[in-house]
């Protein structure tokens, strides 16, 4: 099979997937190095696994994994709370590091992305396999983390290539090279097949991606979905799937959920959990500029009940200054006195552009601008020393309380001032 040709140019595009290696540990182990080669998971505030060091993994613990259950698989197990402000922060300058190489990098999620490189060995003067090299090569220089990486002609080869040789590997696809490369993979290895699909696919005598490949389109098309052929096409060296460089502008709604341990009835505790929730959807709103013209407020209780209750604004706005007046209306209206809970919520619904809102004769526009204003210096801030650097006075009980974290607060909790 290694002599079939699925694309007779090897390089017709060039597209790099950058995936961190366990991601959240690997941050912690840049910020602590005492901690590297140790067995160390986050999640402590969960009470889950969110994510395990390769020391960890080796001894069996895994992502979702119960706490009690990993501290069995590994008694000196480190347990860290998850910093997801500090990992933000490595995820950008990860990305910043790609965005050296070429503007069009996708970002994925958190700890992944995808750069378009085509048409870049002229201006970088050198392969596309070196472009990619160095590109992995700064990131664990810059940062002090390991990626995988993977370099193919398609975003599926290319995300596929970067599992290849996890960690710290580097895996070149080139479109000559396909069939080689998919000969002995899984069929449910592939990027976008799941195992309702691999079973499906099975049950059609498909169990290997170069098999999945080699199949008629016509059969394609009729035994498979949209995303399936999409795939299909994908494996076989056609770019159907563009590198995005644009960020996501479009959201029905923005959802900000925080749970903490232990449970409490204490309103001003559970209010101060509800104003940062309030903050931290708001500052994805203003950066995305929208805002909301409805919101939705909702506790969990001990027993996983939820109560809720929403209000329409008056105008829509996504500064928390304007709206903590509703938020406390709302947050009275759906607890009850005495009940344990354990999460608080905050759902901006109904968005809107921020250029659209319209004022009133009732507005009060001078005002507006000036609240304006002071976000737009905590939002600098923010960018600058991490979000919540600046926070409403509503949530400050949280910085004298803790947050509910069932483990030792990250650094940059114990070090704020």
């Amino acid at each position: 099979m290694s002599d079939l040709i699925f694309s007779l140019v090897s390089w017709p595009r060039a597209i790099v997937h950058i995936d961190g290696d366990a991601f959240f540990t690997s941050c912690e182990e840049a910020v602590h190095p005492e901690l590297r080669g140790k067995p160390l998971i986050t999640g402590g505030e969960r009470g889950i696994v969110a994510c395990a060091s390769y020391a960890a993994k080796r001894l069996g613990v895994k992502r979702g994994v119960p706490l009690s259950d990993a501290r069995k698989m590994c008694p000196d197990l480190i347990i860290l709370p998850s910093d997801y402000e500090t990992y933000s922060l490595f995820s950008r300058r990860m990305f910043a590091v790609m965005r050296r190489f070429t503007p069009d990098v996708e970002e994925y999620s958190i700890d992944e992305a995808f750069s378009d490189i085509t048409g870049m060995r002229r201006a970088l003067k050198a392969s596309y396999e070196d472009i990619a090299l160095r590109m992995k090569t700064e990131i664990e220089r810059d940062l002090g983390i390991t990626v995988s990486a993977g370099l193919s002609i398609t975003k599926v080869l290319a995300k596929t290539a970067s599992k290849h040789q996890k960690p710290a590997g580097i895996t070149v696809i080139a479109g000559r090279d396909i069939a080689r490369y998919l000969q002995d993979l899984p069929v449910g290895s592939i990027w976008g097949i799941g195992p309702a699909t691999t079973s499906y696919l099975a049950k059609l005598g498909i169990r290997t991606a170069l098999a999945f490949a080699q199949m008629p389109e016509t059969t394609v098309r009729e035994k498979l979905t949209k995303p399936g052929v999409e795939i299909w096409q994908e494996l076989r060296g056609k770019s159907v799937y563009p590198v995005t460089s644009e960020e996501k502008s479009a959201y029905a709604s923005i959802s900000k959920t925080k749970t903490f341990s232990p449970p409490t009835s204490d309103a001003d505790y559970l209010f101060a959990q509800l104003a940062r929730n309030l903050e931290s959807a708001c500052l994805k709103a203003r950066h995305y500029g929208l805002a909301p013209r409805k919101i939705v407020v909702f506790l969990k209780s001990r027993r996983f009940e939820t109560a809720g209750s929403e209000a329409a604004l008056s105008r829509p706005c996504a500064c928390p200054l304007e709206v903590s007046g509703v938020i406390r209306k709302l947050f009275n209206a759906c607890r009850r006195p005495h009940e344990l809970y354990r999460a608080t919520g905050v759902i901006l619904a109904d968005l809107i552009a921020d250029e659209c809102i319209q004022y009133s004769l009732f507005d009060d526009p001078v005002q507006a601008g000036k609240i304006r204003d002071v976000y737009a210096a905590a939002d600098g801030l923010a960018e600058k020393f991490g979000k919540h650097t600046v926070h409403l006075g509503a949530s400050h009980l949280m910085e004298k309380m803790g947050d509910g974290r069932r483990e030792t607060p990250a650094v940059r909790e114990q070090t704020k001032t």
